[in-house]
């Protein structure tokens, strides 16, 4: 109990070019019959702690950080903050994990440390290979500013067992230093033109240090509080990935991994693979929580304004809005009670028609599902969906496609949810 109370600190305090290669995955089998209706939220697995869960090993016995799988996979890939990857096959839990991060990793867990990310590559089907994000210690004894590390590290599947990876395969692609244990980002998704995209927070801090004290998100040499771009498929430099052509610091004046600046703590964000849009849910401090929205095309060098611009309210004078970004929406904690945005993902499954092209998303504290939707003048339609419905989760930690497009949710408490249209059995 003690560990679920502390990860509520988890989120609140807790190119563009459009022409993926993927080789052809698997097609997951007919698992649903289009339908429009109510929404609901359909538990299929349990956190061990829940009353009525079944016994370990068939329940999570830890916080859930994501769920994901390859494009066309019929499984479940979820991951725990403490190590675990754990595969939902036919919504029935396996016992053997795919595989765990542990110490021999030096991870860090607890709060808004842990293994926080998990993407396949876009030609997993036949290389074989992900990447894991997860916080470390740092073994540099001697740079007592930076106690951790935020970890993206490559593995590859084992070649006789697709239910296992390979532990010996791991590979730290990058390794970026942190010098406070919260604020750590954590999201990784390969893009439609193939590049590796990570987030890293602004490194945190202390309640007796002003918010980012050492201003990394808006210094265009530090990796802290952006969004990265990079290349793990062509290593250049003397680094296990290469910077891609179109960086807005690949040629100098900022790290060249650079993609986006300004961000608090982009806890989850999603790249519409039908568009190339870029979706960011980035914490907020005290007052809002933002979505921002980053068209195809519109990414590159943009600036989201953290810390001067909590939202769209002036955080850290002086606050000029040349150059910047605005959120296309904006939540108060204050009258809208919301603690910690989760980023979520534009719809693009076939059970819930209604939702093809809206982008769904929620809170850690508020719980209830929201929308955006663009119109054809670029405009946002912004909605919530029914707020009394059934699937209204508290503590949810992501929202997030699995390899057969439909969204699935995880929850602080170990519980996975996906979303579904109720039968009229399931009515109130």
């Amino acid at each position: 109990m003690t560990r679920l109370l502390a990860v509520v600190a988890l989120l609140g305090g807790c190119g563009d070019n459009l022409q993926p290669k993927r080789d052809a995955a698997p097609e997951a089998g007919a698992r649903c019959t289009p339908a429009r209706g109510r929404i609901d939220m359909k538990q299929i697995a349990w956190g061990c702690a829940v009353e009525g869960a079944p016994a370990y090993p068939d329940c999570f016995d830890g916080v859930l950080t994501f769920v994901t799988a390859p494009k066309g996979d019929p499984r479940l890939f979820v991951v725990q903050l403490d190590g675990p990857i754990r595969i939902l096959k036919d919504d029935e839990l396996l016992a053997r994990p795919f595989l765990t991060i542990g110490d021999e990793r030096r991870l860090v867990s607890g709060a808004e440390l842990g293994v926080l990310g998990l993407a396949f590559h876009p030609q997993y089907a036949t290389n074989r290979t992900f990447y894991v994000f997860y916080t470390a210690q740092n073994p540099d004894t001697a740079d007592t500013r930076h106690p951790y590390l935020d970890i993206v590290a490559r593995y590859t599947t084992s070649a006789t067992d697709p239910a296992v990876a390979d532990p010996a395969s791991h590979e730290i692609v990058l390794a970026v230093p942190d010098p406070f244990a919260n604020h750590n980002g954590g999201m990784i998704e390969f893009g439609p033109d193939g590049m590796l995209y990570v987030s890293i927070g602004d490194g945190g801090g202390r309640v007796d240090l002003p918010a980012d004290p050492y201003n990394s998100a808006q210094d265009p040499n530090v990796l802290l509080g952006k969004i990265l771009r990079i290349d793990v498929d062509h290593p250049a430099g003397g680094k296990p990935y290469g910077i891609p052509a179109g960086n807005p610091y690949a040629m100098g004046g900022g790290a060249p991994e650079v993609w986006v600046s300004g961000l608090r703590n982009p806890w989850r964000f999603s790249i519409d693979d039908a568009t190339g849009d870029l979706w960011i849910g980035d914490v907020g401090h005290a007052q809002v929580e933002e979505l921002d929205l980053l068209r195809h095309g519109e990414q590159a060098g943009a600036n989201l304004g953290w810390p001067m611009w909590e939202g769209t309210t002036c955080f850290a004078p002086p606050c000029t809005s040349a150059g910047m970004t605005p959120p296309i929406a904006e939540h108060d904690h204050a009258t809208d009670g919301w603690w910690s945005i989760i980023g979520g993902e534009v719809y693009r499954g076939e059970c819930i028609p209604e939702l093809a092209g809206t982008y769904v998303y929620t809170d850690c504290g508020h719980g209830h599902l929201f929308t955006a939707k663009q119109r054809a003048d670029r405009s946002i339609a912004l909605g919530q969906l029914p707020g009394e419905f059934v699937g209204t989760i508290f503590q949810p930690t992501s929202l997030h496609a699995g390899g057969d497009g439909e969204l699935y949710q995880t929850q602080i408490r170990g519980n996975v949810y996906k979303m579904v249209v109720a039968s009229d059995s399931d009515s109130p």
